[in-house]
């Protein structure tokens, strides 16, 4: 019985596979494929109904359904296309084959179900693993990305670094930063670091705890830490915290904190005749527009 069926739906393919093209192109409009051209929706649809046949034909798991799922992924197209696509082949496969015969009765019907799922499900299956296994991995390397960008440490001037901060601190990235201050400090030759929280949204007890920790661990392979950064609203919330920062320099700017820098490496931004010229004659040049 069930090898008739499927001889059935083998042979009328075609009847099959243009009623799916229907049902698939009627939702086009309100969803995603609105935005994707007619030849590219119209081909990956046709070699979509084909790898579903080609897997039912072979009764099982293709290298075309591996084949076609790892180009959706390429080109970005979501699950949900994958999904509808086979219910959609679901029901119709399953209205034809009713269709077929004048009577049905319970047994017949609850086979032709039977049979049309477990032609869907491994199917879908396959390509839910194929999907998940991809963004997996594409979540892990953005992670891995953002963890390097997330504590970085540039060197701005011999024995001058910083390191800028943005976004929320927890522990896990607390300990990043810890790590890389420390490296970057011995890497880099660097007498004084400037961390800079302009980008940090929150400072609480557990953040200002971290950055101290920080700061601490600097001081004590021999270098400086200058906090930089402190916003009005965070000065308030460091004193109602009771947080005490008084260990190590804080300053309102990452400009006010460089020339502090400068000092402590006996150096100073110095004023030139030269540089006064330059000015003066950018703005006579400006005057005689």
């Amino acid at each position: 019985m069930n090898i008739d069926l499927r001889n059935i739906v083998l042979e009328n393919s075609d009847t099959i596979v243009k009623k799916w093209l229907e049902e698939v192109s009627k939702n086009r409009n309100n969803d995603y494929t609105s935005t994707i051209s007619d030849e590219l929706f119209q081909s990956t649809n046709r070699e979509f109904v084909n790898v579903i046949f080609t897997s039912v034909d072979k009764q099982g798991v293709t290298s075309e359904l591996d084949d076609f799922s790892e180009r959706l992924i390429n080109l970005g197209w979501p699950l949900s296309y994958i999904t509808d696509g086979l219910q959609v082949f679901r029901r119709v496969t399953i209205d034809y084959m009713l269709g077929q015969s004048e009577k049905v009765d319970t047994d017949q019907f609850a086979k032709i179900l039977d049979l049309v799922d477990n032609w869907v499900e491994p199917i879908i299956n396959q390509l839910v693993n194929e999907y998940s296994g991809s963004w997996e991995h594409t979540v892990s390397l953005q992670r891995v990305a953002l963890q390097e960008l997330s504590a970085p440490l540039i060197p701005v001037m011999d024995n001058i670094t910083v390191m800028p901060l943005i976004g929320t601190i927890d522990t896990e990235r607390a300990k990043l930063i810890m790590e890389n201050l420390l490296d970057g400090v011995i890497k880099h030759n660097a007498e004084v670091v400037l961390i800079d929280i302009t980008g940090v949204p929150v400072v609480d007890t557990m953040v200002a705890h971290h950055i101290i920790q920080a700061a601490e661990a600097v001081r004590l392979i021999g270098s400086t830490c200058i906090l930089v950064g402190i916003r009005p609203e965070i000065a308030q919330t460091i004193v109602n915290l009771g947080i005490d920062l008084s260990k190590f320099p804080t300053k309102s700017s990452l400009r006010k904190g460089f020339q502090s820098a400068l000092e402590l490496t006996n150096r100073k931004i110095v004023q030139t005749k030269q540089s006064e010229d330059n000015v003066e004659k950018l703005l006579d040049s400006l005057n005689k527009e």
